[in-house]
């Protein structure tokens, strides 16, 4: 059952001014299908610049007033450190890995 509340969207590649808006805009459409948690994994992300963390932080805002958690995961050094500079990690739930964030919420229940 907490299974399927929780949806992972797995991104790849870069995450730029080209493909920010296609990010919101899937981020979003879970309002739609009932998740309780979105999981954001990185692993196979290789580049993120501003605009691509200014898509998140939007969809963090719309997914947060329909009472939805956006968490992220498996991110890059780079990634990282834009997280840091800007204190975004202080914002979002970022796990080390897939697995670490299924150990966390089956630990919760």
């Amino acid at each position: 059952m907490i299974q399927q509340e929780v949806q992972v969207i797995k991104l790849g590649g870069s995450i730029n001014a080209a493909t920010s808006q296609d990010l919101r805009q899937n981020l979003i459409s879970f309002i739609e299908k009932g998740a309780k948690v979105v999981l954001v994994d990185f692993q196979d992300v290789t580049f993120m610049d501003s605009s691509g963390l200014g898509a998140l932080v939007l969809a963090f805002k719309s997914l947060r007033a329909a009472d939805i958690k956006l968490v992220l995961c498996s991110i890059n050094e780079q990634v990282k450190i834009l997280f840091e500079l800007t204190s975004m990690d202080k914002v979002f739930e970022i796990f080390p890995s897939k697995e670490e964030f299924h150990q966390t919420l089956f630990s919760k229940t």
